[in-house]
């Protein structure tokens, strides 16, 4: 049921990247430039569903047929939700906005009844209903709208939805208590899906590749971009994997704040998505005008999106290892550093750079790893 609902994330993810891409070949720089905002206005609710239906699975028996039934109406949900993706702005806003609104405010209430003898989660669906209707005044008031200020509006609701969330739904006069999905007995489920999730996101990167190939002329370039966004690929999947992003079950076991831990670990990998997503954006760019100068916007998401994704790696390792991870700061660094004089060069040569920082940190990673035996990990918290 689960992986049924992450094949449609795939699908709402391709259609973000191709929602964006072409907004950046546009002639109006400024359009250019809100096309990165674009990104994450349109990515995080979607990726917000997704959390709140992990949460959901986490807390509740699958086999139950009223489970089943709201997680077949949330891919639904998350399914119109990415058909609306482009014309978001234009036209269609309702049919992106109140299916999200629906589903946070419906699930709460219909929740409820299965809670009778936990009094402490009932209250906590209760608040969430609440700031659920909330912002849903804010994402409905943005689907009447067009152009920007729909953009602004749907900015501020979805902040609203994530700040509130970070401290568990306040509502005066209705008690919080420790109720976190992490902190229950099954905690290795959530770690799992949300190395799923990264799967998913990196899956999608796949995808937008091989279309942006098919559907561009066969060139030198075009193929060069191919095998460069492809190893990129790869070596976000390795930089992931070694090691943090392999034990967080025994990471959320071991730590004596689980539902701390495990919502920090929820933001990584959050961000190290919306790095994925970004670095797909950047090469769909690179496939489609691997020569010429690049831009500033190309730029922001060729080199940005792998050093968003490693910001994100990097919280990841201080939550698994309370460490600072110095390499992949130098690999941050070194994209940044870069971006200057590749501004005078063509986008397939900044893809190439980017690759080339990946590689030296998973070499690094490698390097810190051989002839010793798997770190366990030492929560922060």
């Amino acid at each position: 049921m689960e992986l049924f609902f992450d094949l449609v994330l795939v699908f709402a993810l391709i259609e973000v990247v191709g929602r964006v891409v072409p907004d950046l070949f546009s002639e109006d720089l400024s359009l250019r430039w809100l096309s990165l905002l674009y990104t994450f206005v349109l990515a995080l609710p979607l990726l917000w569903l997704w959390t709140t239906t992990a949460h959901i699975t986490s807390r509740f028996d699958c086999r139950n047929r009223r489970i089943q039934l709201l997680i077949l109406a949330s891919a639904f949900a998350l399914l119109v939700m990415s058909t609306s993706l482009p014309y978001a702005f234009i036209q269609r806003g309702a049919f992106f906005a109140v299916p999200y609104v629906l589903v946070h405010v419906g699930r709460p209430l219909l929740l409820r009844p299965l809670l009778r003898e936990h009094d402490a989660i009932r209250r906590l669906y209760t608040r969430r209903a609440i700031w659920a209707s909330a912002s849903g005044m804010i994402w409905l008031a943005g689907a009447v709208v067009q152009g920007p200020t729909r953009v602004l509006l749907w900015s501020v609701a979805i902040t609203v939805d994530l700040v509130v969330a970070r401290f568990s739904w306040p509502v005066p006069g209705i008690r919080r208590e420790p109720t976190s999905a992490w902190a229950m007995a099954s905690s290795s489920h959530l770690p799992e899906r949300y190395q799923q999730l990264l799967l998913i996101a990196l899956g999608e990167t796949v995808v937008s590749i091989g279309l942006a190939y098919s559907q561009n002329p066969a060139t030198l370039g075009a193929t060069a971009a191919l095998v460069v966004a492809s190893v990129s690929s790869v070596l976000l999947w390795r930089i992931y994997f070694y090691r943090a992003g392999q034990v967080l079950a025994e990471a959320v076991a071991m730590s004596s704040n689980r539902a701390v831990v495990g919502q920090n670990i929820g933001a990584a990998h959050v961000i190290m998505v919306l790095g994925i997503i970004a670095a797909a954006t950047g090469s769909e760019i690179v496939l489609a005008q691997p020569g010429g100068q690049s831009q500033p916007a190309w730029l922001a998401v060729i080199l940005g999106g792998p050093a968003i994704f490693l910001f994100g790696r990097s919280r990841l390792e201080r939550i698994v290892y309370n460490r600072l991870a110095v390499r992949r700061l130098i690999g941050i660094a070194a994209l940044v550093l870069l971006a200057p004089p590749l501004l005078f060069g063509p986008p397939l040569l900044a893809a190439s750079a980017a690759a080339v920082v990946l590689l030296g940190v998973a070499v690094a990673d490698a390097r810190r790893a051989s002839g010793r035996p798997p770190e366990a990990p030492s929560p922060s918290a």
